[in-house]
């Protein structure tokens, strides 16, 4: 298991840059199956997510290659199907397979996924996207290694209301409904940045999609798409999670690739916590200003509210703000799982199963940790520390860059599916550690 030794106490000081969001670029590798012809993606980052979809689309017949400089081209023209095993053997925990259903189906008339994991941080079923592949046309029969999807009339446009505005339930509409005979109209839809990313990636491959204000996306089907050619947005939890880190460090870090639009809801809480920033027209720079940092009242929500990925990070800083600051996470409901560790480092942080935001979320009343108070400001110190998930994985490695003293950190490989070559920006910002496999 690989293990990062780190001596903290030291601000990180440098420039780190990020390339296209792990949220959008796996999903536009998805995309890719759609056309007839090759597709080129920029800015692709080398992470273990990527490698998973790469795979899982080289399992399929798509011909990938990806170079140094983040360049992937993609072609589906001898697209095939792929057993079961060996599509199970490659996705490990990711769920990403899931969403190559709507695609094969239209390009195979049938398509196979295994069971699926993904990171332990709350209730991801995908009964939801079953019952929207179903709304289709699809034929889905349970077997005892995983599920088989048929499409015998062919995938037709349908009607989809999102009882919660999913993500992964919108990539699942969009990437299926394109190529599906006559119109979809989804309400409810997620409207995030990725979301809209992967909207100009389908348009640019010929799809007909409008947006309205209200959270509805209709899409007029198509019966036959072409590649694309498309730099990814960047990622904006890897932005967040090196502002973290400056802040949390008393350092000063340049993310380069970062832009102001996507990060709004970002900024505005990094400021009242008492960061500064300053943007620039290659990035955004972060830093500690000096001074005492102040507590903050945070509530997740979906697009265009505060990220819950940003929330991790976030609160190793505010273990070092002057007084309680209250988080209430209203998106995944096991989310604070990684505390513990911070805890064990000297955070007073106490979780509860209350609301404790300006609104009753959906989990209030379902006995879930969701909320979490912390007092600050408190010296953190070196501890041993196993990396529970990507996100949380992250915040562990910023808590143990900002305490006093030695922490071994363990399971680190967590962190290369989000954060690309990290160790290395590690390395050039300052960062005092050492790392064994």
């Amino acid at each position: 298991m690989s293990q990062i030794t780190v001596k903290g106490g030291k601000p990180l000081v440098g420039r780190v840059d990020v390339r296209g969001a792990k949220n959008l670029v796996t999903k536009a590798m998805v995309a890719a199956l759609l056309g007839d012809t090759a597709s080129e993606l920029r800015q692709v980052p080398h992470i273990s997510d990527v490698e998973v979809v790469s795979s899982l689309l080289q399992l399929h017949g798509v011909k990938i290659t990806h170079d140094d400089d983040g360049v992937m081209t993609l072609d589906p023209t001898n697209v095939k199907s792929a057993r079961m095993v060996d599509i199970d053997a490659h996705a490990g925990s990711s769920r990403i397979p899931i969403l190559f259903c709507g695609p094969l189906l239209h390009q195979l008339g049938e398509a196979f996924i295994p069971d699926l994991g993904g990171c332990h941080i709350g209730d991801r079923p995908i009964d939801y996207h079953l019952e929207v592949l179903r709304k289709f046309g699809a034929v889905i029969e349970k077997q005892p290694n995983g599920i088989r999807l048929s499409a015998p009339d062919g995938l037709k446009g349908a009607k989809i209301s999102l009882p919660y505005p999913s993500v992964g339930a919108t990539e699942q509409v969009l990437l299926t409904s394109v190529r599906a005979e006559g119109l979809t109209e989804l309400t409810g839809a997620a409207v995030e940045p990725e979301i809209m990313d992967l909207i100009a990636i389908l348009q640019k491959m010929g799809a007909i999609i409008s947006v309205d204000t209200d959270r509805v996306i209709r899409i007029e089907g198509v019966k036959a798409l072409t590649g694309y050619s498309h730099s990814a947005l960047f990622d904006r939890n890897e932005a967040a999670s090196w502002a973290a880190a400056a802040l949390a460090t008393g350092g000063d870090i340049l993310v380069g690739g970062a832009r102001q639009q996507e990060m709004m809801a970002f900024l505005n809480v990094y400021r009242k916590v008492g960061g500064a920033f300053e943007i620039k027209d290659d990035g955004i720079r972060f830093y500690h200003p000096g001074g005492e940092l102040s507590p903050v009242v945070i509530e997740t929500d979906v697009h265009p509210g505060f990220m819950t990925d940003w929330q991790q990070p976030l609160v190793v800083a505010l273990t070092q703000a002057t007084g309680l600051s209250i988080v209430h996470e209203t998106v995944y409901e096991n989310r604070f799982g990684f505390t513990d560790a911070l805890v064990q480092m000297g955070a007073q942080i106490q979780i509860y199963r209350e609301c404790l935001g300006g609104n009753p979320c959906r989990f209030g009343q379902r006995n879930f940790n969701h909320s979490a108070v912390i007092s600050g400001p408190t010296p953190l110190k070196g501890a041993d520390i196993r990396v529970p998930d990507l996100r949380g994985g992250f915040s562990h490695m910023v808590a143990a860059l900002a305490a006093e003293g030695v922490s071994n950190v363990t399971n680190v490989q967590l962190i290369s599916r989000g954060y690309e070559h990290f160790l290395a920006k590690l390395e050039a910002l300052g960062a005092d550690f050492t790392y064994t496999e």
